[in-house]
């Protein structure tokens, strides 16, 4: 069901809103430097005549005549020069990690047990906003909703400043330990302090189940389109697939609410089981201009069933591909809220001194060639909002719903 050109991007990561949290992190495989894309780009250089005489001369002086000369760290020097250059580009997730922080990725990517609050974050206008809690985390049980905005961390004030790693960095934390947040819900005008005991934190990547009266609605909710290995996450997905085909079911919620996104190919794998040949799931451009097509491929697993899929504006790249494939293929209805609009991939390139540069390297469109941004989200068929009080009550009109549309 995938193609060369699909197991190719396979080494590529369509992040969701980064898909750095508090601390469900992406994973990766084939982490290279591409040498010979590096040579090009010391060439390029070289004929335009880039004159670094400005950049030495601030190094000269800085290191040379800062006040405090206990503080200058050569080091820290060169890790900051890295992350202004490439914070210049203004891309969220476009991001210099230095060793430490790509360790620190490296042990959630890599499956290994992570501490935190459990909290997906992103970027909206440029602060820190929660994307999503996850299900069953402490950010959930505190009363985190998506789309607050978190303004201080222990008392520090967030600045423009201030990357999502830099966030997570300062709310992750030992297992039983505690950290306040200062937010804001979205729609409130007074902020609020929010104390929460950090824990060690375990996601399913999904999980599903039969409801309705008869059982007869499989209820499927994907929490991200990754896990150990992208062969793990098609696993997982085929054996709910079949448990869904052994049961005869014939209605599926596909809930994608708060999932942030995953690898490119997993969601083409996913849409690849809804729909039979013929049709775009999803294109992809590259810095060349250059377009690649990926078509449905014959003989999908759940063609035959009648599907709704939840979305919200913790839906994000991944998410984003495959229910925007599921709509203009009116192959399903769309119920919830706008998605997150995130159509970019990263590729991550480990650098000699164990660092790494996460950049954005590919665009990833809608079957009608459009892109996924924050102008052209993913827009529900049915908008159903889940307000605050929904929130406080514990009651989801968007779960509702769908069910009432799929028993139609």
């Amino acid at each position: 069901m995938i193609t060369k050109e699909g197991d190719r991007n396979k080494k590529i990561l369509l992040t969701g809103i980064l898909l750095v949290v508090v601390f469900v992190a992406g994973l990766i495989t084939g982490r290279n430097v591409n040498t010979d894309a590096l040579s090009f780009l010391t060439l390029k250089r070289a004929s335009e005549g880039v004159n670094m005489n400005r950049f030495w001369s601030v190094w000269d002086l800085v290191a040379g005549n800062y006040v405090d000369s206990d503080k200058v760290d050569i080091n820290k020097m060169v890790d900051g020069a890295i992350k202004g250059m490439v914070n210049s580009f203004d891309d969220p997730a476009t991001v210099y990690l230095n060793k430490e922080e790509t360790e620190e990725f490296d042990a959630a990517s890599e499956g290994k047990y992570f501490e935190g609050i459990g909290a997906e974050l992103g970027y909206d206008n440029g602060q820190i906003i929660v994307v999503t809690p996850i299900e069953g985390s402490p950010a959930k049980e505190a009363g985190l909703r998506p789309g607050d905005y978190i303004l201080k961390v222990d008392g520090y004030e967030l600045t423009s400043s201030d990357t999502v790693y830099d966030a997570v960095a300062k709310i992750r934390g030992e297992s039983g330990t505690e950290v306040v947040l200062t937010i804001l819900h979205k729609g409130d005008s007074a902020t609020q302090d929010i104390k929460i005991t950090r824990k060690e934190i375990t996601v399913p990547s999904m999980t599903l189940e039969f409801v309705g009266e008869k059982k007869d609605i499989a209820y499927f909710k994907v929490s991200r389109f990754t896990d150990t290995s992208y062969n793990t996450w098609v696993a997982l997905w085929d054996s709910k697939v079949t448990e869904i085909k052994k049961a005869g079911v014939k209605k599926i919620i596909l809930d994608l609410r708060g999932n942030p996104g995953g690898f490119f190919d997993a969601a083409i794998y996913a849409a690849d089981d809804f729909l039979d040949e013929g049709f775009v799931i999803s294109q992809q451009r590259d810095s060349e201009g250059e377009v690649v097509k990926y078509d449905s491929k014959k003989g999908g697993d759940l063609t035959d069933a009648k599907v709704v899929v939840l979305i919200n504006s913790g839906s994000a790249s991944a998410s984003e591909i495959l229910s925007g494939a599921l709509k203009q293929s009116k192959r399903a209805t769309i119920i919830g809220e706008k998605t997150y609009g995130k159509g970019t991939a990263q590729k991550i390139f480990t650098l000699s001194d164990g660092s790494s540069l996460h950049l954005t390297i590919l665009k990833w469109l809608l079957p009608d060639g459009t892109n996924i941004d924050k102008s052209n989200s993913i827009t529900p068929d049915i908008e159903v909002p889940l307000t605050s009080d929904d929130f406080k009550n514990g009651v989801d009109p968007q779960y509702s719903k769908a069910l009432e549309e799929v028993s139609k």
